[in-house]
């Protein structure tokens, strides 16, 4: 937001201030007005209507029509899918649609599709069972040939017939199966009449389908089944399935009937076949032509819906924008109040104050455009209520105000620190990510992401490399700043390279070749920037680097955490409040810094003169025996007198922060209700203290003991937090140690071994499980871990010391921000 618009410089620091409007439109350009304040995107609007529901509201009709459009399209939207198709990123402009032909449109192709569906659909199921209708006919012959399974069938019969014969003379036997039962009251022909039923059944189900067959019929049915190769389309279901062709043969109605209601409880469907195999080819002939027409017809279905649906697709983006703006606008329209004349809405919000003029020439411009006889008047209102936070930022700043943001809102024009953040926080991921070959690997990586960005920003993307492309700046910076800390540090994958020289050491004679530290003397300048790539390697490398890096956390971590005090100052006077200055930044400077402010400067003294003292010594004993002579760990002349009042100071800061404040509080509230005093009645840090149960009236009780006890709450917390935030700096030594010895571990174990077995497959093996841990371990892992804890040291280390982060977005009504999503 804010391009190409005539804004003052974007100011970070503090939010832009913002003025709670009042707007009065006339009914007939109050769509066009709230539609143009859509495009504009700088005001968000107050909904006056809350005690309404939503069927209660003016334009809750429209809304209703505009969700049955949008319902519309995302049916068609569903059959774009299902084709295959996706809506055409450049729609074409089929000028100025109005939303009442838009509907109707809407509602024929949705009619028409759903014509087509299931015209499709029918010709589908007929295509289906003449497909099976050939399969049945195609396997049914090859059983009736001669010689095959229905000659042995019709001799069964007629050796059946010659045994029914029989058993009317004499008596019938109890086990007599029960086909016969009604056959041996009937004329004797009609026993030897050989019914068939066949068609297809599921596979899975066959052996099932046979099993009861045979029991149900006690056995008196002849059944052959034939195995279908390929998967055939079910004409009920739609979906491919395995199935087998079969064929019943039986005597009598009573078996047909059961015959009948197997196969319709195990889903099998049935074909007709005539006995005489001459028909039956003929049949084969007929099913094969009707196939072929079928086809045709269902081909030309599908390509006249494949054309329907690319024409939708043409300007499906440009009706879905179109009926989610009037959804949006509607939906604004119901949140404004109606005059009392009926003739004009009320609308309230806020927007920033450079944006007053703009919005007033877009309500102009509207009244203009709608030919309305009564121009909209805007008119500023003033209030007590606490404004939203709005920072314009743009794509580069905008993933460092989210990192802020995910903690909290600012306050209204409270200071941002994601001012700060957009440096400290890729720098202190780079103090635990300091190797500028890893570096140069996570920059090659988002140069990808940002040099095509236009191609992924129009793309939907994964949630993992959308998170990614979404802080692919922020990467960018920590990446580069790596690439800083990995040259101080001298590490190329763990390796030490001489770029800005030689080394400052070198050997007294040839012999010492190898020699690690024993034999080494410093023979040039000191090595000019960076750590010497001699020390790599030798005995005295970890306690070095170690020594290094702690102190050098602790100096980041004071100095950030000092930062944050003066920000305090910053907002307390920004705001106006001296109780803070003077009774909270004034003690909390002088506390943390009597105490490793001290330390800082030890480190730092200590680095300069090369002194062997004992720092750990030299702090506990500033406690436990300020008195005592310091001896050899004396790093400057007046040390132990400098230590005794810091000491005191650091004494005095705590009850100088505790007692003060809450009764300045006490007696600032009883001098305002005195009417003696009218200053801070707005923007204090402490409103909550000094107004907890605010009322129109204001002539609350002040409740002491609760300050008194909040107030006791913040001491302690910011003192035994200077401690432990001080230690909490320490993951910037644990971090960078851990990182610089997995990447040592990884070349000498992995890479260098698989070197030294002069086999070029080992080699290969090496090579490719040493990039898959870089990759898999350092590149990722250790980025997410690095990362992480940036992120607690900015939250808690950093921020607490002076952001409240309690305020609230500014949301505008903008079209831009509309949902990708139906809504």
């Amino acid at each position: 937001m804010g391009e190409g618009r005539c804004c003052p410089t974007m100011d970070l620091l503090r939010s832009e201030p913002m003025q709670l409007v009042q707007l009065i439109i006339p009914i007939e350009s109050a769509h066009r007005t709230i539609s143009y304040l859509g495009d504009l995107g700088l005001f968000q609007f107050k909904d006056l209507n809350a005690e309404k529901s939503p069927f209660q509201r003016t334009y809750a009709t429209q809304i209703k029509r505009c969700g049955e459009m949008a319902r519309k399209l995302r049916f068609l939207r569903e059959q774009m899918t299902k084709a295959g198709l996706s809506p055409s990123t450049r729609s074409v402009r089929s000028g100025d649609i109005d939303l009442d032909n838009l509907e109707v449109k809407l509602g024929e192709l949705e009619a028409e599709l759903i014509e087509i569906n299931a015209n499709n659909e029918k010709l589908q199921r007929a295509y289906s069972e003449l497909l099976e209708y050939k399969l049945v006919l195609q396997k049914v012959w090859l059983i009736m040939m001669p010689g095959e399974f229905f000659y042995s069938a019709q001799s069964s019969a007629s050796a059946q017939h010659r045994e029914i014969e029989v058993q009317n003379i004499g008596e019938g036997s109890i086990d007599s199966p029960l086909l016969l039962e009604q056959e041996m009251i009937t004329d004797p022909s009609k026993q030897v009449k050989l019914g068939s039923v066949s068609g297809l059944v599921p596979r899975e189900k066959s052996m099932a389908f046979e099993r009861i067959l045979f029991r149900a019929t006690r056995g008196n049915v002849l059944l052959k089944q034939a195995l279908v190769e390929d998967p055939v389309i079910d004409p009920v279901s739609g979906e491919k399935v395995e199935k087998n062709v079969f064929v019943v043969f039986y005597s009598g109605e009573r078996a047909k009937n059961k015959i009948l209601k197997i196969c319709d409880a195990f889903g099998a469907n049935r074909y007709p076949f005539a006995d005489d195999i001459g028909k039956q080819y003929q049949m084969i002939t007929e099913v094969s032509g009707r196939l072929t027409e079928l086809k045709t017809t269902i081909d030309v279905g599908l390509l006249h819906r494949a054309n329907s649906l690319q024409t939708i697709g043409y300007q499906f983006e440009q009706w879905n924008l179109l009926v989610k703006k009037e959804k949006s606008i509607y939906h604004t329209l119901n949140m404004l109040s109606i005059d009392v004349t009926k003739k004009c809405l009320v609308a309230e919000g806020w927007c920033p104050v450079f944006a007053i003029n703009q919005i007033q020439n877009t309500m102009q411009q509207a009244t203009f455009d709608s030919n309305s006889q009564v121009g909209a008047i805007i008119q500023v209102l003033h209030t007590e209520e606490s404004p939203p936070t709005y920072f314009r930022t743009n794509k580069f700043t905008s993933a460092f105000q989210e990192i802020v943001d995910a903690y909290g809102v600012a306050k209204y024009q409270e200071a941002n620190p994601g001012v700060y953040t957009i440096v400290t926080f890729p720098f202190l991921f780079a103090v635990m990510f300091g190797d500028w070959g890893h570096g140069i690997c996570l920059l090659l990586a988002t140069l990808y992401f940002i040099i095509r960005e236009k191609k992924f920003s129009s793309q939907k993307l994964g949630d993992i490399t959308e998170m990614t492309f979404g802080g692919r700046y922020v990467i960018l910076m920590m990446a580069l700043f790596s690439i800083y800390t990995g040259l101080i540090y001298n590490e190329f994958f763990s390796v030490p390279f001489e770029l800005f020289g030689l080394s400052a050491y070198g050997c007294r004679d040839p012999s010492c070749r190898d020699a690690s530290t024993v034999g080494l003397i410093k023979v040039r300048a000191t090595y000019p920037f960076g750590v010497d790539p001699k020390w790599h390697g030798t005995r005295s490398e970890l306690p070095f680097l170690n020594s290094l890096k702690m102190k050098m956390s602790i100096l980041l971590g004071v100095a950030q955490m000092n930062l944050g005090i003066i920000m305090s100052y910053f907002n307390a006077k920004f705001f106006g409040n001296n109780i803070n200055i003077w009774y909270q930044f004034v003690p909390q400077m002088i506390f943390l810094n009597s105490l490793f402010g001290y330390l800082s400067l030890l480190i730092i003294v200590k680095w300069c003169t090369g002194s062997q003292a004992d720092l750990y010594h030299v702090m506990i004993y500033m406690f436990l025996s300020p008195t005592d002579d310091l001896g050899e760990n004396q790093l400057f002349f007046g040390q132990k007198m400098l230590q005794l009042v810091l000491l005191m100071l650091a004494l005095v800061a705590v009850p100088w922060m505790l007692f003060p404040k809450p009764f300045l509080l006490k007696k600032q509230h009883q001098e305002r209700h005195r009417g003696q005093s009218y200053t801070m009645l707005l923007g204090t840090d402490d409103c909550l203290e000094l107004e907890p149960h605010h009322d129109s009236h204001g002539h609350e009780e002040f409740e002491f003991s609760e300050v008194f006890v909040h107030q006791l709450i913040h001491t302690i917390e910011f003192v035994l937090g200077a401690v432990s935030n001080t230690a909490s700096y320490l993951r910037l030594w644990a971090l960078s140690l851990a990182h610089s010895e997995l990447s040592s571990v990884f070349y000498e174990k992995v890479l260098l071994l698989a070197w030294g077995f002069n086999n070029v497959i080992i080699l290969i093996v090496g090579i490719i499980v040493f990039i898959c841990a870089t990759v898999g371990v350092l590149l990722v892992m250790e980025t997410l871990s690095a990362f992480l804890h940036a992120l607690r040291l900015h939250w808690v280390e950093f921020q607490n010391k002076f952001y409240e982060g309690d305020g609230y977005k500014f949301f505008p009504f903008s079209f831009a921000l509309l949902s990708e999503e139906d809504e």
